[in-house]
């Protein structure tokens, strides 16, 4: 009876987990150039004298969807996507770089380029500073320019260039801040041939329907393991009673 338990206790642990997942697609199903995330599973014998029969489902990984996500035009200046692959290097918390592609910038008031989330903008000499009172408009190949809003109007200065990058997706690593970083942990290379869609935004990649019908079916996987374990002690019951008898 245990070989039934092994399977369908371990399978209805990480059932949970994986809906835990899916609600957390769901909850960024409008959160700007999130990438939604994939659980694979897959079973293992348990090692042991004794027990070689005896297997066990864990969570093999965590896989990254790195499809793109819808285009939205927005007329706002400030807002830019990445079209098809690549990414917008910001400045971590941790002051590594980090890569997103959630293009909703804005400028705090020390005049820097930030994202929503308040990750610096990272520029090819470093954080990007936008001079006040102008009006900024950004080039499909990331470069930063502003327009004075007083004095002469084509007065057109560029303040920098933002760096995008486009390293290899199994080389990048989701971190708890949901920004991505190389595994290595080293900076990637400034890609030239990555272009943003000036006054548009990418929507998150996930879909909210699969979504949903993916949790209801691993609610009921969810209980199918249950109902597997309470028939081995159903099981284990009735074989100690006949034990018992004889």
């Amino acid at each position: 009876m245990d070989r039934v338990i092994y399977t369908s206790m371990t399978g209805a642990k990480h059932a949970f987990l994986q809906q835990a997942g899916v609600a957390q697609n769901l909850a960024n199903a409008a959160t700007t150039g999130y990438r939604a995330m994939e659980h694979k599973f897959r079973a293992v014998p348990v090692q042991g004298e004794g027990a070689p029969t005896r297997a066990f489902v864990v969570d093999a990984s965590v896989a990254d969807v790195f499809d793109q996500g819808p285009m939205m035009a927005t007329g706002r200046s400030l807002d830019v996507a990445v079209k098809g692959a690549g990414w917008i290097a910001v400045e971590g918390a941790d002051g590594r770089e980090a890569y997103t592609r959630a293009g909703n910038l804005q400028v705090n008031a020390n005049g820097q380029l930030q994202t929503a989330g308040g990750q610096n903008v990272v520029g090819e000499g470093g954080p990007l500073a936008i001079p006040p009172d102008n009006r900024i408009a950004i080039a499909p190949d990331g470069t930063v320019s502003v327009v004075p809003l007083f004095g002469t109007p084509n007065n057109v200065n560029v303040v920098g260039r933002i760096k995008l990058v486009n390293p290899p997706e199994n080389q990048l690593a989701r971190g708890g801040d949901g920004l991505f970083r190389l595994k290595d942990g080293n900076p990637a290379n400034a890609d030239e041939t990555v272009r943003l869609a000036p006054e548009s935004l990418e929507g998150s990649n996930v879909n909210p329907v699969d979504s949903m019908v993916n949790m209801i079916s691993l609610a009921r996987q969810f209980e199918m393991q249950i109902k597997m374990v309470q028939t081995a002690e159903a099981n284990s019951k009735a074989a100690g009673q006949i034990i018992t008898a004889r």
